[in-house]
């Protein structure tokens, strides 16, 4: 099922954690519309780019959550945050485009970001649209982008 033009249900829940232990990641119906939402704020960052957005995870049911250590309160229970990659470039150079396009968001989070280029791009959306920015490393969290 599509949820926008280049972002499907099944790719937005795939999770190889629940495939691995046999738990069912089937988002609810009324997380469906956050989803769609979502997608459609990846078909934005797909479009800033100008490359391709691959999701590590998106949805994740709050069994999946709490299984890999996800924070109790994570948007990603919601179907309201994706954890992404992008041949444009690696992490820091993603959130950064993001950052000066003007994008709407609650979060974006550089998480951790190696000097080779390793980590991902996490982006959150909700009702706030907060406009945070912030770097998880093995330090820690920080405001604003840092490696």
């Amino acid at each position: 099922m599509n949820l926008s033009k280049n972002f499907t249900l099944a790719e937005l829940t795939v999770s190889d954690w629940a495939s691995r232990n046999n738990i069912d990641n089937t988002p609810p119906g009324m997380i469906e519309a956050n989803m769609k939402m979502l997608a459609e704020k990846l078909e934005e960052v797909r479009a800033v780019l100008g490359q391709a957005v691959y999701v590590n995870s998106g949805y994740r049911s709050p069994k999946v959550n709490k299984a890999i250590g996800g924070k109790p309160t994570s948007s990603h229970q919601y179907g309201l945050a994706a954890d992404i990659r992008s041949p444009y470039g690696d992490p820091m150079a993603v959130c950064s485009a993001i950052e000066k396009s003007g994008i709407k968001f609650d979060q974006l989070i550089l998480e951790f970001p190696t000097p080779e280029g390793g980590g991902w791009t996490h982006i959150g959306i909700g009702a706030q649209m907060r406009q945070q920015i912030l770097t998880i490393n093995s330090q820690g969290a920080f405001t604003g982008l840092h490696m």
